[in-house]
């Protein structure tokens, strides 16, 4: 199984000591070039800030994380999985995580960055910023990343590809096959509603169950009967398959 999620805006600043960026020492090294040119771009929009403002949609208050950008090769890192912060990776609970639990998002879960392409919940990311939408001069994301992503991402093997990233990212890196959950509200009139704000949130709960239970999927039959046997509902729509907030907690989304 493996589970595809996006990167997060925010990001947990610092990092282990003694430890810089590696690019051959990502998952997927085939990207290198790749994720060099990307980095190359985002340091030059990144020098004068004005040119940030614009090409990164930086605020006055945000304006100082161009600098994350020019220090790439030389700030310290953490796994991907630590890195990312915010709605989507607060409930996966990291610093709780034991051994286990952080070996199963390793083998399992893949970020798709916009910096670097896809990579995995354990790779030693720095903090940098850079959205999917973030204009790179000549350089433009969505038709740079697509194509070599997407064979990267093959070279995964078969079994069940839970596509949990939003539109832009997953434009990113399509997957052929790939299941998509989207996140719902059930009325008692078992009306369904898509969720925007607890769709992150429920995701992020959904992914630490999973690690948590040292789950083995091998299809959407068994993440059915596994959701099922933990109280979650994941089940068949007209529009594909949907993920039931309200199994999730809060109860009352």
């Amino acid at each position: 199984m493996t589970v595809l999620l996006p990167p997060s805006e925010t990001k947990r600043e610092g990092g282990d000591t003694g430890t810089t960026l590696d690019l051959g020492g990502l998952s997927f090294p085939e990207l290198t070039r790749e994720r060099a040119a990307v980095i190359a771009a985002a340091r030059s929009v990144s020098s004068e800030e004005s040119t940030a403002r614009t090409a990164l949609k930086l605020g006055p208050k945000s304006i100082a994380e161009r600098f994350r950008n020019l220090s790439l090769d030389t700030s310290p890192t953490l796994p991907a999985i630590e890195r990312y912060t915010g709605v989507l990776y607060d409930p996966l609970d990291v610093p709780s995580a034991s051994a286990e639990v952080r070996s199963w998002w390793y083998r399992h879960v893949v970020v798709q960055s916009a910096m670097f392409g896809p990579i995995g919940a354990g790779d030693q990311i720095p903090a940098y910023r850079l959205s999917h939408d973030s204009r790179l001069g000549p350089l433009r994301l969505a038709s740079h990343w697509p194509a070599v992503a997407t064979a990267a991402l093959s070279t995964r093997g078969g079994g069940l590809v839970l596509d949990l990233r939003s539109e832009g990212y997953r434009a990113l890196g399509p997957v052929d096959g790939a299941v998509a959950l989207r996140v719902v509200s059930v009325d008692g009139s078992d009306r369904r509603k898509a969720l925007n704000h607890w769709n992150k949130t429920a995701k992020g709960r959904l992914v630490s169950l999973l690690a948590r239970a040292d789950a083995s999927i091998g299809s959407m039959d068994d993440l059915v009967a596994w959701a099922t046997s933990v109280g979650v509902l994941v089940e068949r729509s007209d529009t594909g398959w949907d993920l039931v907030a309200e199994s999730l907690e809060p109860a009352s989304v």
